[in-house]
């Protein structure tokens, strides 16, 4: 009894993918049974108590739930409930069938065993979209549509194997037991072309990018403003190049960007907690639908259980640093060098504000001489999709934390916060050289010290990327290569600077992650990451202006 118990989990764990196995094979089963001939002693004997309009009736009806089961696999391996429900229907419809159209009993036998082996397997089915929301794979219309073909050269081989297989085809034709089995796989392969023009026409577009007049700004803007249902990196929302999918209760929203083939979620789906999964179950199935390749960029570890549920390869791409800020105080040797900075600028003059959003339109022509002499002196251009870039409308979406010196800006820092105040994060950092040495370290201070006055948790630095990944033997070949690049990868990226700037306050580091369907995606689905975010090959390309 306890190996029994034991062994429960992985049962269920296990049901979906059996589940669309056992109802693939019934709907072959039924489809390959229509097409052959009768037995000719049980359709006699059934001749005797049936119309035979009823047999003719259960033939196609027969061979119709057959092209479901097919369909339904699909929606079972998706865990949908409604598929579940609508598998056990069908089954238990078709059973009795199969002594209708030839006393096939086989047939009826295996259709309640399997029944009976499904019945107990329904929490394996938790998610509760309707059955004309899942989005059917073009693939699966293929597998579907040769599984038909098949069946029907069953037919075909079977006749002309039959007694009277010497005879011309069109004899075949008018005889009552190949017409009826050639009627059945026709009406199938109708239905079958019926309904993949209905998914092809049905599949929702790709959605489009959602800019500043779009009315489903607004809708983001509502999801962000709610307590409890963001993190500060999901303002990115706000940026002006994400496409949109929306719960149907219109609470949550996932937000994704796509290159080429690549479909890549930026973190989870930003609302209710309860909507999150079948979000990411929708946006799998439409980007499979697309034939594209789906990704999720930027996880935390309390978003893996979700991942997993959808079957998705998980990597670790690096460390977020945070910083809690209950009892947080400058002191301490490891800020010693911050501490410094931070006297000295303050002695020479400089000045920090925290501007509303309502105010950012006034010093807009400040912040944009600013981030220009910043972005001169700078590899790349403005950046996307997972970093913010300087753009006024954007800008204005959040406070902006600014350093006066002698009266002028000279260094601003755009903030990311979040209705809870569970913590809060910067987006944008640019400076001029017209003020005190290590102006940011002084902005840095003042922000921290600004979050405990204002209340926040915590202060969320960002992510260094491939920071923790570990060169072991037995570690992941992509763990493996990320380290190697974190240690000898500064001509391509400051990798270490990035780690050693956020170290120094002593934060808590924790990891973050991209998933996947297949391991193998992975580094294609960050290439395309990194090519959104600098704006392509241009961007990747562009050089700092020369100053001399």
């Amino acid at each position: 009894m306890r190996f029994l118990k034991d062994l429960k989990p992985a049962a269920f764990a296990a049901a979906p993918a059996v589940s669309a196995l056992v109802a693939g094979g019934c709907g072959v089963m039924l489809l390959a049974s229509a097409a052959r001939p009768s037995e000719p002693e049980r359709f006699v004997q059934l001749l005797q108590t049936t119309p035979a309009l009823l047999i003719e009736l259960s033939h196609l009806i027969s061979s119709l739930l057959g092209l479901v089961l097919l369909i339904l696999a699909f929606g079972l391996r998706a865990r949908l409930g409604a598929a579940w429900a609508a598998t056990m229907i069908v089954m238990l419809v078709a059973a009795p069938l199969g002594l209708e159209k030839g006393f096939v009993w086989e047939d009826t036998a295996i259709l309640l065993a399997a029944a009976a082996a499904l019945a107990p397997f329904r929490k394996a089915f938790p998610r509760t979209a309707r059955l004309s929301r899942m989005e059917v794979t073009p693939g699966w219309l293929v597998s579907a549509a040769c599984l038909l073909a098949g069946a029907g050269l069953i037919g075909v081989w079977s006749y002309q194997n039959a007694d009277y297989g010497d005879a011309p085809f069109w004899r075949l034709m008018v005889d009552a037991d190949v017409a009826r089995s050639v009627r059945a796989w026709v009406v199938a392969a109708i239905a079958l072309l019926a309904f993949g023009l209905w998914r092809m026409l049905g599949t929702a577009a790709t959605p489009r990018v959602a800019g500043e007049d779009d009315p489903e700004f607004a809708r983001v803007r509502a999801i962000l403003s709610r307590p409890g249902t963001a993190r500060p990196n999901s303002n990115l929302a706000l940026l002006g190049d994400k496409r949109f999918l929306f719960s149907p209760s219109g609470e949550s929203f996932l937000m994704f960007g796509v290159r080429g083939r690549s479909w890549i979620a930026l973190g989870p789906p930003v609302g209710r907690v309860d909507e999150r999964l079948e979000l990411l179950w929708r946006f799998r199935e439409l980007a499979d639908a697309h034939a594209a390749r789906p990704g999720v960029y930027a996880l935390d570890a309390e978003d893996l259980p979700d991942v997993v549920e959808l079957g998705f390869s998980i990597q670790k791409i690096g460390e977020v640093a945070v910083l809690p800020l209950l009892g947080f105080t400058i002191e301490g040797t490891r800020r010693g060098k911050a501490r410094r900075a931070w006297r000295q600028a303050a002695e020479a003059g400089a000045q920090f504000e925290v501007v509303p959003p309502e105010g950012v339109a006034a010093i807009m022509p400040d912040l944009q001489r600013i981030s220009d002499a910043w972005l001169a002196g700078h590899a790349g251009g403005e950046k996307g999709f997972s970093m913010g870039g300087f753009h006024p409308r954007y800008v204005q979406e959040f406070p902006v934390a600014v350093v006066r010196f002698e009266g002028r800006i000279i260094a601003f820092a755009t903030l990311w916060p979040v209705a809870d105040r569970s913590s809060f994060s910067i987006d944008l950092m640019r400076y001029v050289d017209e003020g005190p040495k290590r102006i940011m370290d002084f902005l840095f201070v003042e922000l921290l010290n600004w979050g405990m006055a204002e209340g926040y948790a915590a202060f969320d630095f960002g992510m260094a990327p491939l920071s923790g990944l570990k060169d072991r033997p037995l570690a992941p070949m992509m763990s493996r290569v990320g380290s190697l690049l974190f240690d000898r990868g500064e001509d391509l990226y400051n990798f270490q600077g990035v780690r050693e700037f956020k170290n120094k306050w002593d934060p808590l580091w924790r990891p973050r992650y991209i998933a996947a369907p297949r391991k193998w995606t992975i580094p294609l689905l960050l290439a395309d990451v990194s090519l959104l975010t600098s704006g392509g090959m241009a961007g990747l390309a562009k050089r700092p202006k020369r100053t001399d």
